[in-house]
């Protein structure tokens, strides 16, 4: 029997897998084009990994700043689990006068998350990553997959893109028939 086998172990100790996952949730919300390049397994593990910080990111974006401001506080902690701790050690690493340690990308993450992407899905139910397989790796012939955030400004703007050339074509397309009309009612008039 197969009680509480969920999840794909990877191939990994648990505390390396759960490491994997943080990083690839962090170059996830981090990335530009906000999406990457991983094998299909890892991807199918990674969606709900993801999706859960981002409901907490989602559930605190529709939060009122006064009164709930300890349960904000409380939902980002609760998501910073989902990506590594930043600078845990800047107090002694380094002399005064030194230059602070710059941000980690976990940290980076999490602001990203609870700024852009809480607010972005503040609306939607669920369902805010999407795996794309695409094919097999040459070396090893593993299958490999994108896995992306829906919604996202490239995806928008194909979409606007492509509304603006159904809009030209349709405009032709009402203009010529409003010409072709024009000139079978003055071929009507002619006959008459």
């Amino acid at each position: 029997m197969r009680h509480l086998k969920a999840h794909r172990k990877l191939g990994r100790t648990t505390e390396h897998r759960i490491s994997l996952l943080r990083n690839l949730a962090t170059s996830l919300i981090n990335s530009r084009e906000e999406r990457i390049v991983t094998t299909l397994p890892k991807a199918k593990e990674l969606r709900p990994f993801v999706e859960r910080a981002i409901t907490l990111s989602r559930h605190a974006a529709s939060l009122d700043d006064d009164a709930n401001g300890a349960r904000g506080l409380h939902l980002r902690r609760l998501a910073a689990s989902y990506f590594h701790a930043g600078n845990s050690r800047k107090a002694s690493a380094g002399r005064r006068g030194q230059a602070r340690a710059p941000r980690t990308a976990g940290v980076a993450a999490l602001k990203r998350l609870f700024d852009e992407l809480g607010e972005r899905f503040k609306d939607r139910p669920g369902g805010y990553t999407r795996i794309i397989k695409t094919g097999r790796r040459q070396g090893d012939g593993a299958e490999l997959a994108i896995i992306e955030l829906v919604e996202n400004p490239r995806e928008q703007q194909a979409q606007e893109a492509a509304r603006k050339r159904t809009k030209g074509t349709g405009s032709k397309k009402k203009s010529s028939q409003i010409k072709a009309a024009a000139g079978k009612k003055e071929e009507a008039e002619d006959a008459e």
